[in-house]
């Protein structure tokens, strides 16, 4: 049985994980700004050490920190404005550094422990128009890839979980001045086959595999794939896009 804390955890993929880790048997703690078992608004640092305070007079310690919670956004270069960046990247990158430093001392003392950062395809594949999200996903999977390295002697892991798009409740976070990309992410999250149920199944399985790097579902795999493999197809593909993006 494991001692699981995870972000963003009152809806969407953090409440199908919570779910998931439940059903397999181990004790979980939600967070989330409300609706959650403890408020954690992982822009505060204050929030994160009260975190690391309850995992401590709670359980005695943790074994998985999964840093789920995050927005969406994204727009066009000439688009988005610098306060949208600086919105995405304190959420969606530093959340995931605060948690990760706020626990590091933790897993360092246990010697033992696995650190799980949502991150997106978004962070491997890099389409028009999303150059925010991408640059912030992105750096969360060199995050997630640094921290395996520096935690290893510790015996502590860490993964980056790349979903495509799946069937959220993310999209309700967008905002930013670039509506046409907004429209477009939208319609790729409504119509995608995948739902938060099904990433957090392959999740789960990834990391029993002890992968690091987990593509939980087959469209990621494919483009992520494709880019390894041909990259000319692939940047046909991704300007193709774009041409498209600049005519919505």
């Amino acid at each position: 049985m494991s001692r699981v804390l995870i972000t963003g955890a009152a809806s969407g993929l953090g409440a199908a994980l919570a779910e998931a880790f439940e059903v397999r048997g181990d004790e979980v703690l939600r967070t989330d700004l409300d609706g959650a078992d403890l408020r954690l608004d992982i822009t505060s640092e204050e929030d994160w050490v009260a975190a690391l305070a309850h995992v401590e007079e709670t359980w005695g310690g943790l074994d998985v920190l999964v840093n789920n919670a995050g927005v969406a956004g994204g727009g066009r270069l000439d688009v988005a404005e610098l306060d949208e960046w600086r919105w995405i990247f304190d959420i969606n990158l530093f959340g995931a550094v605060r948690g990760t430093r706020a626990f590091v001392p933790l897993f360092k003392r246990q010697r033992a422990g696995r650190i799980v950062n949502v991150a997106s395809l978004a962070g491997l594949v890099h389409p028009a128009g999303m150059a925010s999200y991408n640059a912030v996903k992105a750096a969360v999977v060199a995050l997630t890839e640094t921290t395996g390295h520096e935690l290893a002697s510790y015996g502590v892991t860490a993964h980056a979980v790349c979903p495509s798009y799946f069937r959220t409740n993310l999209m309700s976070s967008i905002r930013g001045a670039d509506t046409a990309l907004a429209g477009v992410m939208s319609r790729l999250v409504d119509e995608s086959p995948v739902g938060a149920d099904e990433i957090a199944a392959a999740v789960l399985a990834g990391l029993d595999r002890g992968e690091e790097l987990i593509l939980p579902d087959a469209a990621g795999r494919a483009a992520y794939g494709l880019k390894q493999t041909d990259r000319a197809a692939y940047d046909a593909v991704m300007r193709d896009q774009a041409q498209k993006l600049e005519q919505a």
